[in-house]
């Protein structure tokens, strides 16, 4: 008898959790904040028929680690030249990944060599207009990166350019925006991109500061305007160009010289801070093109 009564006991416990799990069938959402956001990359390579591996003809190794290095500064990754424990800094939940199938669905490597020797376009000058005629990939699908065969004497002066988003977040117009027209992407210094042997801007953060710009960031100065600096709280206020020095901002703080939107060495550089990244999702929710980047096919396989 009294097995008899256990038994129907537990029975009774089993239906009722069999019920409660049938009635309430929908899960729980993930944390907003923990979402990350994936961002397909198409580097064109710009060079002069020099072999793989040679001057502006990059190695794949090369292009590969300069990823890694944008990867580890976009989500501050411990360990790596990437982090740092500042209060203001954070992780900026982006992630870059080499396409993996190009515009007609193919398989790719999200790396396209250019032997601009063997292709004559009209010179247009230093801006994506100019290489966009070489190669040039739908930028609401895949985000074009140019390395550039600029000559050896350039580097350390001339390191690249971005086109910025035309979104309604204040300061917008100190950033390069596009006509419609004309074509997005950024323009790095083939001697900047990746780690090198140079003595200046030689850890790849060249990448990392013009992607900041892609995405929506401006200069921590700004327009050079000490109240309307770069709209962002959490950088101390500064009305001029931040270079490899501590200097006392426009409200008599040290100014933040290890911000990836700065002009300091890479070796600095290594903080994106929240209010800068609140800026970069706003423009990946906000922005249709870069929007449309999250669904893009490129980050799936064919």
């Amino acid at each position: 008898m009294k097995n008899s009564v256990l038994i129907t006991f537990f029975l009774s416990i089993y239906i009722l959790m069999s019920c409660s799990k049938e009635e309430d069938p929908t899960p729980i959402d993930p944390d907003p904040d923990e979402k990350i956001y994936y961002l397909p990359l198409v580097v064109h390579v710009v060079h002069k028929g020099e072999a793989i591996g040679e001057g502006p003809n990059l190695s794949t190794e090369r292009i590969k680690r300069q990823i890694e290095i944008l990867n580890e500064d976009f989500r501050r990754k411990e360990g790596t030249r990437g982090f740092n424990d500042h209060p203001d800094g954070g992780d900026a939940r982006i992630e870059f990944v080499l396409a993996k199938q190009n515009l007609e669905g193919q398989p790719t490597s999200g790396i396209e060599r250019i032997d601009i020797s063997m292709i004559d376009v009209p010179e247009l000058g230093f801006n994506t207009t100019h290489f966009a005629q070489y190669n040039y990939w739908d930028s609401d699908r895949y985000i074009n990166i140019w390395t550039v065969p600029l000559p050896e004497l350039a580097s350390c002066m001339v390191l690249g350019q971005s086109t910025g988003p035309d979104t309604d977040l204040p300061g917008i117009q100190h950033l390069s925006i596009p006509r419609p027209d004309e074509p997005e992407g950024m323009l790095i210094n083939w001697s900047h991109f990746g780690e090198s042997d140079l003595n200046c801007y030689q850890y790849g953060r060249t990448l990392t500061h013009e992607m900041g710009h892609y995405l929506g960031v401006l200069h921590t100065w700004g327009g050079g305007n000490c109240e309307f600096n770069d709209y962002c709280e959490d950088t101390p206020a500064v009305d001029k160009p931040v270079y490899n020095k501590i200097f006392i901002g426009c409200e008599v703080e040290p100014v933040m010289i290890n911000n990836y939107m700065n002009f300091s060495d890479d070796d600095l550089m290594n903080m994106f801070t929240n209010d800068q990244i609140a800026r970069m999702h706003y423009v990946l929710e906000q922005h249709p093109g870069r929007n449309s980047l999250l669904t893009s096919p490129g980050l799936k396989e064919p």
